[in-house]
């Protein structure tokens, strides 16, 4: 049977998996290594490194949710990024979304470049100006979409058309709508990327990371990288991710529902000059951003009218924690000029609106009258 999200969420895949003893929950495998029946014979597992009963189920669960042929699972979302770098050669170029995590770009500059590889960053809302970024060499395009931290939209779509048309890979981050908003590979991505530290752990307590792939020729050259440099997820922790995304759908939904709410609340505050989210109808990418997912998500970033008001209610808030990362139970306030984007070059950050008025948002899913009330003291 074809199951929809929410149970799959729950289930994974169509069929039941029978633990010992009949738990319900998947058992913590905290083994190092597996012992061999026989001279050449193995169990399926015969090192944690490789490969790992507790961690498969939520691979298996990841490939379930984003209809992926593979996954692996990562120690963090950037060991993801790292691992997905191997797959290219010196002298590759890769396309990037210009409004990307600061992490990403950082690991680009200092990791990427050591190794020979090209990167070059466009508008990638914009289809016409982002084909002529193409070069000879470019291999990939490496989408974020919603961007972060200002909320651009990629037509994904039309992505994968350049994708086809110039033999790239398409290769996309999709840690803020998750794969119960949005499915990437249904609209032709190769790869897909997430940090399950965020919305797929959903708790702020656990590092992780996923690559999954739509591609058959790459599921065994990434799982031979995956072993030789062995960023793998623990047991404890893919446990616990396991858990999280038991909630995925009913977090998502009611962190969505406050978004919106406090979205249209920020836009009528005095102190607030701009609002980025997805959500409201006058983004300029909200209709591209309805065809090719379910939802908005529940990241906001918002402009105030001076750097000063912005480091005010940094300081001000009660409810609303002051830290990076995004996704949790608790809602997070993040400065992206000091926080996430501290690494990427200040020309750039004002380029793209990442200034010293700039702030982050992830809604909680503490009841949003109490977010708002928050708000509106540490803005007064």
């Amino acid at each position: 049977m074809d199951y929809k999200i929410e149970t799959r969420c729950i289930h994974g895949k169509e069929e039941r998996e029978n633990h010992s003893f009949g738990a319900i929950t998947v058992p913590i495998y905290q083994t190092a290594t597996f012992s061999h029946p026989g001279i050449g014979n193995s169990t399926g597992f015969d090192y944690s490194r490789e490969s790992n009963p507790t961690r498969k189920e939520l691979e298996d669960m990841i490939s379930s949710l984003e209809g992926a042929l593979d996954t692996v699972a990562c120690a963090s979302g950037m060991a993801a990024v790292s691992l997905c770098l191997e797959l290219f050669q010196p002298g590759d170029h890769i396309l990037c979304t210009d409004d990307l995590y600061g992490g990403s770009v950082r690991a680009f500059g200092e990791l990427g470049t050591k190794r020979g590889l090209e990167f070059s960053y466009a508008d990638t809302s914009d289809c016409v100006g982002t084909e002529k970024m193409i070069r000879k060499n470019t291999k990939a395009l490496y989408i974020e979409t919603p961007s972060n931290p200002t909320m651009k939209i990629t037509d994904l779509s039309k992505m994968k058309e350049l994708a086809i048309r110039y033999g790239l890979l398409l290769i996309v981050d999709n840690t803020f709508l998750t794969p119960y908003f949005q499915n990437p590979i249904d609209l032709g991505a190769d790869l897909v990327i997430h940090s399950g530290t965020k919305f797929l752990g959903g708790h702020n307590d656990t590092l992780a990371g996923f690559l999954s792939t739509s591609r058959g020729e790459l599921v065994s050259k990434i799982r031979y990288l995956y072993k030789t440099i062995g960023n793998c997820l623990s047991p404890f922790d893919s446990f616990l991710l396991l858990r999280g995304i038991k909630t995925l759908s009913v977090r998502l939904e009611r962190q969505q529902e406050s978004a919106y709410r406090i979205a249209r609340w920020l836009k009528g505050h005095e102190k607030v000059r701009q609002v980025y989210y997805v959500g409201l109808p006058e983004h300029p990418g909200y209709e591209v951003n309805q065809n090719q997912s379910r939802g908005f998500g529940s990241m906001i970033s918002f402009c105030t009218d001076t750097a000063g008001t912005a480091r005010r209610v940094l300081e001000r808030i009660r409810l609303i924690t002051y830290a990076e990362s995004l996704g949790g139970v608790e809602s997070l306030l993040t400065y992206p000029m000091l926080q996430t984007h501290g690494d990427v070059p200040e020309e750039v950050r004002e380029k793209l609106g990442i200034t010293d008025r700039f702030l982050r948002l992830s809604v909680g899913l503490e009841n949003p009258d109490d977010l708002i009330a928050d708000l509106r003291q540490a803005l007064s």
